[in-house]
């Protein structure tokens, strides 16, 4: 049980805004269509919680279980957003289109923060888990497969979001699409020689065109 706050605590929580503020990107689009969004944002948040809205860590954090806290606010905002997206695609399944196209714009909008250009694909792999949710760092879902200068492979060797998408009905590739919607923009933004794919076995790459 953790007492004080550190470093990757912090890391954890900015991570956790960021998808917030994608959430909210996503609601600030359903308003300009004709789906009943406030109505839905309203069962979400009394089912699975209200966002942290991006008060200070130190705020809001029960600091008599860091982890825990942390753990809890990672399921609450990955059950909004897998129930919020399954709601607008079964509405419309070419709403996906839509998401896609703001789930891309974040990426872009992420490889601008870092104020950094030509990284190589490994550089890129360590940049991007600043910004998306794997789980808790104990968790280490991820395996690297090899690199080299031009090319970062690796898998996950198991899947943390598709019992938040399981819980809502939801197609967990739906999440797959979005994500590497926001990777191959994030990648492309930072060096346009690189680029990013996801194939069979959940096999991840950033690699040279």
């Amino acid at each position: 049980m953790s007492l004080f706050l550190g470093k990757v605590h912090f890391w954890l929580y900015d991570k956790i805004i960021w998808y917030e503020g994608l959430e909210q990107e996503i609601i600030n689009w359903a308003k300009t269509i004709d789906v009943p969004v406030e109505e839905w944002m309203g069962e979400i948040y009394s089912k699975y919680g209200q966002p942290t809205g991006g008060r200070p860590l130190e705020e809001v954090v029960d600091t008599a279980n860091i982890h825990g806290w942390l753990q809890d606010r990672i399921s609450s905002t990955e059950l909004r957003q897998s129930a919020l997206v399954t709601k607008i695609i079964n509405i419309d399944p070419d709403n996906i289109n839509a998401l896609i196209n703001i789930f891309s714009k974040q990426g872009e909008m992420a490889a601008h923060q870092l104020d950094q250009k030509n990284l190589s694909p490994e550089e890129i792999y360590n940049a991007l888990n600043n910004y998306i949710l794997e789980g808790m760092p104990c968790d280490r879902a991820e395996m690297l497969l090899s690199k080299t200068n031009d090319e970062y492979v690796w898998r996950l060797t198991r899947c943390l979001h598709r019992q938040y998408w399981e819980a809502n009905n939801g197609n967990i590739e739906n999440f797959y699409t979005l994500r590497g919607a926001w990777l191959k923009a994030f990648v492309e933004t930072i060096n346009s020689e690189l680029s990013y794919e996801r194939s069979g076995d959940n096999m991840h790459r950033i690699f040279k065109k």
